[in-house]
């Protein structure tokens, strides 16, 4: 008797990188758990099907909706997985939200969202999903940060500083479990083509054809990659995303001050 696949667990996956995170998994022949806060989730799950339907060996996809900003989330999904008998070998947390604005124009339950999104619910995803890998001794955990976890800049203070707790979190959890067989890797991307940032289309060319904006699939590819192969980090683009981190900490407080005040940023 043949073992069955084993799952890949995606957050986030109705459309974006999550979506592209799941068609490289299915790819790498995974079966597929997606979950979304929105119905189109399940129409991601049945293009999916259709798409690999025809590969060697029948890819299954399971979608549910449900809402990650909650702290039950994490519990209820884990208890979800467990009941129909999937085996999480890869978890993703993928699941964000994004924006620019200043922490006190925020509302409540916006800073509730965020902190639980990018903080709460993939720690505790993390936690209980790594304990089973850990018993397993094999699995593969790649938590998306980002290079504003560098930047404690103005209107990036929620993001970035939810951000900076991942990305913290995340290399904690790659020591302590690289020796039980476990990969745990943080992605943080720059600025990719998914249509989230409200750029002119003009602007977005150019800056891929600089390299600075990189393409859904390129950033997975080379996310997946790190994560298989070992890597606690990457930054995609590298170079320039490495180089402006860099840059950034080395302004002083006044100087960012001054730029608030003249309305720059």
């Amino acid at each position: 008797m043949s073992t069955p696949k084993p799952y890949a667990l995606v957050t986030g996956a109705s459309s974006g990188l999550g979506l592209e995170f799941a068609k490289q998994l299915a790819e790498r022949g995974y079966n597929l758990l997606i979950v979304s806060n929105v119905e189109e989730i399940h129409e991601a799950a049945s293009k999916l099907k259709s798409q690999f339907s025809n590969t060697k060996y029948q890819t299954e996809v399971i979608s549910l909706v449900l809402d990650l900003g909650q702290q039950s989330s994490a519990r209820e999904l884990y208890e979800y997985a467990h009941a129909h008998d999937i085996e999480v070998e890869v978890l993703v947390n993928n699941a964000g939200v994004y924006h620019d604005r200043d922490i006190l124009d925020d509302s409540e339950g916006f800073t509730s969202l965020i902190m639980n999104l990018h903080m709460y619910t993939p720690a505790m995803l993390c936690y209980l999903f790594g304990q089973d890998m850990r018993s397993r001794r094999k699995g593969y955990i790649l938590n998306v940060c980002s290079v504003t976890s560098k930047m404690a800049a103005q209107r990036l203070g929620t993001y970035g500083s939810t951000k900076a707790f991942l990305s913290h979190f995340t290399r904690a959890l790659h020591i302590e479990l690289r020796q039980y067989g476990v990969h745990v890797t943080d992605v943080s991307p720059g600025a990719v083509d998914t249509g989230l940032y409200s750029i002119p289309p003009i602007f977005t060319k150019i800056g891929k054809c600089l390299g600075i904006i990189v393409s859904p699939q390129t950033l997975v590819r080379r996310a997946l990659r790190a994560l298989f192969w070992g890597w606690s980090k990457t930054t995609v683009p590298r170079i320039f995303w490495t180089f402006l981190c860099f840059i950034i900490l080395l302004i002083p407080t006044c100087v960012l001050r001054l730029i608030r005040r003249l309305g720059w940023f």
